[in-house]
């Protein structure tokens, strides 16, 4: 029977005695008998089956790769997170790994004979960065770093949670866990390795909190207020630092869980300023809840979104919500596209994904400041969205993002309402949006306009939530899927037709004279082009013939 077991609950176990009832495990311990003993107070009369977990060695094609080129005079050991990883079965492509001395030239030598590209991180504290390119497209990162302390126990006493504090010696396979960091990751619990985890780095409180919504575990109610203590020390972390470890939580699962988390703990004011205004500001309706929860939602409902339509299709992501089904049925044909729409990284840290959390975290930040009432009680927030980019810019800059990533932002914000005007018309009167409309969209947003449209559904699900019915969402719907449908199979017709005439031309042909008036006019010429109206050179200069007649209108 214990052959039967699920290969995670191996690894998780590896090391202990476990009890089974029916193929399951129900107790565990260090002995036979503390297994049985433990056992027998949850199943007094069932039949138990109990075995010994032995260790398992940690294995990946990475690794597997690296041990070939190991010197033999070196220890050398696996530690933190991509331990912490493996034995969950999740994905690692970050491996750190911790030797006495000498880590920048090991780092330096193993990346000679792996092929890879050599990065020194910190000279002074002997940390060094080995990028291995695979031929999928993805990358690995290897991390050596010198012994923080003196003795490997040392090390891992001295991190910062309890489940990154397990490390295994590379070349025998013997596990090293001090602070019982496996039996923390049997309890799904996050625990500090010791009391001034968090005062020594303050910006641990945003990766216990990161890897708490990534993890689903829960953080143990001391390391809770260990982490609100130090809260007030986040201002002496770097910007930098903060914006890493910010961008990602908003790229990991459960955004919105994360910033309830940092709510709670009171780091919100200290990182992300602007955010406690929105709580309590009203809106009308559709709207059914504040901004400060409408927020929230947005982020919930975006992550399911992109779930839905990520890349690999995932049935139980797509199921799982009825109305996610519906938008998989109409836009699931994109899933590829988008995947590398939100896979581009600004930077080898940052992707438009992330940034796309980001600016739904910022995308109404200014209706506090907006906020009016209308005499028949209609609440508006006139001009919400301009002002609101520039306020997410300024975070921005605070942040130190790069200035691609500000350019994409501002316009993330300030266009954000765009999309809901088409939707509206599409729901109320049946009317599609025009493909004048279209092009003059990702005219003025580009490749933006596609995560636009992402956050418009996001944003729409958010604003009625449970009370949104399927007719309007499937208005919503029928709107993405035409812009989404114009930028990926229509682009040269709809999105940049081919220009038909050019400034010299106009001069030529038709005596203007330089100045404004020729962009106007040129541009008029490209609108009425992805309008379908007009496909040749004759017919453009007809056209602008006709433009001019107007006194330049259209």
């Amino acid at each position: 029977m214990s052959d039967l077991l699920d290969p995670s609950d191996r690894r998780l176990y590896a090391g202990r005695w476990v009890a089974l009832a029916y193929g399951k495990v129900i107790a565990q311990g260090a002995t036979r008998q503390e297994a049985l003993l433990t056992a027998r107070q949850f199943c007094r009369k069932d039949r138990l089956e109990l075995c010994y977990m032995p260790e398992l060695p940690i294995q990946s094609p990475t690794l597997d790769r690296l041990r070939q080129f190991l010197p033999e005079d070196i220890s050398i050991y696996l530690t933190g997170g991509a331990v912490r990883d493996l034995v969950l079965e999740r994905p690692v492509h970050d491996f750190d790994f911790a030797v006495p001395v000498g880590a920048l030239g090991l780092a330096r030598r193993l990346a000679d004979k792996l092929g890879g590209a050599f990065f020194p991180l910190d000279e002074q504290n002997d940390t060094a960065r080995i990028v291995l390119q695979n031929a999928d497209g993805s990358r690995d990162l290897l991390d050596f770093t010198g012994f923080r302390g003196d003795s490997l126990e040392a090390d891992l006493r001295g991190r910062d949670l309890t489940i990154n504090a397990v490390a295994v010696d590379f070349r025998t396979g013997e596990w090293f866990d001090p602070l019982g960091g496996l039996a923390d990751l049997r309890a799904r619990r996050i625990r500090a390795c010791a009391e001034t985890a968090f005062q020594d780095d303050p910006l641990r409180i945003l990766r216990a909190v990161r890897l708490a919504a990534g993890l689903g575990f829960g953080i143990e109610a001391q390391t809770r207020q260990w982490m609100k203590s130090a809260v007030p020390l986040l201002p002496q972390t770097s910007p930098e630092r903060q914006r890493d470890e910010l961008f990602r939580m908003l790229d990991g699962p459960k955004p919105d869980s994360c910033m309830v988390a940092l709510d709670l703990l009171g780091a919100l004011p200290l990182l992300l300023p602007e955010l406690p205004t929105l709580k309590g500001v009203t809106q009308s309706p559709p709207h059914i809840y504040d901004v400060w929860t409408h927020t929230l939602a947005v982020l919930r409902h975006l992550e399911g979104i992109l779930n839905a339509l990520a890349p690999e299709y995932d049935e139980t992501a797509a199921n799982a919500d009825l109305f996610n089904g519906l938008m998989v049925l109409r836009l699931g044909r994109y899933r590829q596209s988008l995947g590398a729409h939100l896979g581009f990284a600004f930077t080898p840290e940052r992707s438009a994904r992330a940034l796309l959390f980001f600016a739904a975290l910022y995308h109404d930040i200014e209706k506090p400041n907006t906020r009016t009432v209308e005499p028949g009680g209609r609440i508006r927030f006139f001009g919400h969205e301009e002002r609101g980019a520039l306020t997410a810019v300024r975070r921005g800059i605070a942040l130190r993002l790069s200035n691609d990533e500000l350019d994409r932002l501002k316009l993330l914000v300030n266009h954000h309402m765009r999309f809901h005007f088409h939707a509206t018309r599409k729901a109320e009167n049946n009317l599609a949006p025009s493909r004048k409309a279209i092009y003059r969209f990702f005219r003025d947003t580009g490749e933006a306009g596609i995560s636009l449209v992402l956050l418009a559904l996001a944003d729409r699900r958010a604003t009625a939530d449970h009370t949104l019915s399927q007719e309007e969402w499937a208005a919503s719907l029928d709107v993405a899927r035409a812009f989404l449908e114009a930028w990926y199979e229509h682009p040269e017709t709809v999105i940049r037709p081919p220009r038909l005439l050019t400034g010299d031309d106009l001069l030529r042909e038709l005596n203007m004279k330089p100045g404004s008036e020729i962009g106007r006019l040129l541009e008029a010429i490209r609108e009425t082009q992805a309008a379908g109206q007009i496909a040749t050179r004759e017919e453009a200069l007809a056209f602008a013939r006709g433009w001019l007649a107007k006194g330049g209108e259209t």
